[in-house]
């Protein structure tokens, strides 16, 4: 992972533990020390927004799917920054074949050690949707519980993957709401609400996805990845899919 880093995307693409661990590279400090030299950010969502493709590569497999995201996490991460990473894939590639947010979302927490801190607080988050709480009420006691303008940086792993999973259990299995919820609950928006998105896609499929979100697009994405500068977002689709058949 860290080769492909070196050389496919530019440092400058990088921020915050993906750069230090980019440096950490360029120093030859290899992984696991790449995610703890001089990184105050080892545990901030970094790798927590690099799952997905994981998630994808193994529909049904949570465990293969968190071992993957383990790999891609330890060279920037420690602790819950690789627990959201782990997580997100996991619960990703069990919304492929069941449709219980909170059977997934436990899918999940299952490849995550059970006496971390990312793992305490997510089983709150399931306990507050049983017992009734709305979803306004879940976001004051998340923000009653994580203050990111006092100590709390509002791009640290936990309290962005509770919001991933308010969003989840509160959207109505709805595609529009649950992204939607997902960005206005604050701290990481623009990466919850690409999560909340993509793990909802993942549960119902292209078809489930309203066209005021997709037509804009015209089927194209960009990234400062080489090969993949503009890409067609379908193609890529296909070859995930192939990828996924393989394994």
């Amino acid at each position: 992972v860290a080769a492909f880093w070196l050389n496919r995307i530019p440092m400058f693409h990088t921020c915050t533990a993906e750069r230090v661990a980019y440096r950490n590279f360029a120093a030859c400090i290899v992984a696991p020390q790449s995610a703890t030299f001089r990184n105050p950010y080892r545990e901030w969502i970094g790798a927590q927004i690099r799952a997905d493709y994981f998630g994808y590569a193994h529909p049904g497999n949570p465990a293969r799917a968190a071992e993957w995201a383990w790999r891609d996490a330890s060279i920037s991460h420690i602790r819950n920054g690789i627990y959201g990473e782990m997580w997100v894939a996991a619960v990703l590639a069990a919304a492929a074949v069941e449709t219980d947010w909170t059977k997934v979302i436990r899918a999940g927490l299952a490849q995550i050690p059970k006496g971390c801190r990312l793992r305490e607080s997510l089983d709150r988050v399931l306990a507050q949707h049983a017992d009734g709480l709305t979803y306004e009420q879940a976001v004051d006691a998340l923000h009653q519980r994580w203050n990111e303008k006092k100590f709390h940086h509002w791009c640290h792993t936990i309290s962005n993957a509770e919001v991933v999973a308010i969003a989840l259990l509160w959207g109505e299995n709805d595609y529009t709401k649950t992204i939607t919820r997902a960005v206005a609950a604050g701290f990481d928006t623009d990466c919850n609400g690409a999560t909340a998105g993509s793990l909802r896609g993942m549960m119902n499929g292209p078809e489930g996805i309203p066209a005021v979100w997709t037509k804009p697009l015209q089927d194209k994405f960009q990234s400062s990845i080489e090969g993949f500068q503009t890409y067609s977002i379908s193609q890529l689709a296909e070859e995930m899919v192939d990828l996924a058949l393989k394994k």
